[in-house]
């Protein structure tokens, strides 16, 4: 992806996925389609064959849970093998299976999609989104993640952006990325604390 444009802020979340940008030094939330300041972070595969992004997905949660993604950020960078994707798999209604390299990867129809590949269509669309309501191309960003991310979830989020057509210019700590947005502008001198209430990590 190129490097010029405009920078968007995404906060990729478990439950629902955020886009903002500065304009005239003031941040603005982008809507959804339907009109909402975000975006299910949910993936289906819908009755006929196709894949949908957001509400869209969200409506079928009920009607067909099996081809229906949610909270996939929590398995994100994740092995197969460990603890934490083999509990999810005992709860969750989609099949989690093992990807090319041990990862934890997921089933649709009769296709495997890495997590990469799934945070990158709910990142497309926010993409999508951003370039309809600023009138021009956009494929830089800034993503939000858990402050407990590791490298390797990190570099998957990385990986996630450059397959939706984005260059991440850098990637933040969920808390600070609160903290800064606080401070911005306001001239601040003061010791602030940060609580990231979110629907899937507590920071």
């Amino acid at each position: 992806p190129k490097r010029e444009g405009p920078i968007i802020g995404i906060d990729l979340g478990t439950t629902n996925s955020c886009a903002a940008f500065v304009r005239n030094g003031k941040p603005e939330v982008l809507r959804s389609r339907e009109g909402y300041n975000t975006v299910p972070s949910i993936i289906a595969l819908n009755a006929r064959g196709k894949l949908v992004v957001g509400h869209p997905a969200k409506a079928q949660m009920l009607t067909n849970p099996r081809q229906t993604v949610y909270g996939s950020k929590r398995l994100v960078g994740r092995a197969y093998q460990s603890q934490l994707v083999q509990d999810i798999r005992n709860r969750f209604h989609y099949d989690i299976c093992e990807g090319r390299s041990g990862e934890a990867a997921v089933r649709l129809g009769d296709q495997v999609y890495s997590l990469q590949q799934i945070s990158a269509l709910v990142l497309r669309e926010v993409r999508e989104l951003a370039s309809n309501q600023l009138g021009q191309p956009v494929s830089r960003a800034v993503i939000t993640v858990p402050a407990f991310y590791n490298d390797n979830q990190r570099q998957a989020v990385r990986e996630a952006g450059r397959l939706s057509g984005l260059h991440v210019e850098r990637i933040l700590n969920e808390p600070t990325a609160a903290a800064l947005a606080y401070a911005y502008g306001r001239k601040l001198d003061q010791r602030v604390l940060v609580y990231d209430l979110g629907g899937g990590t507590f920071d």
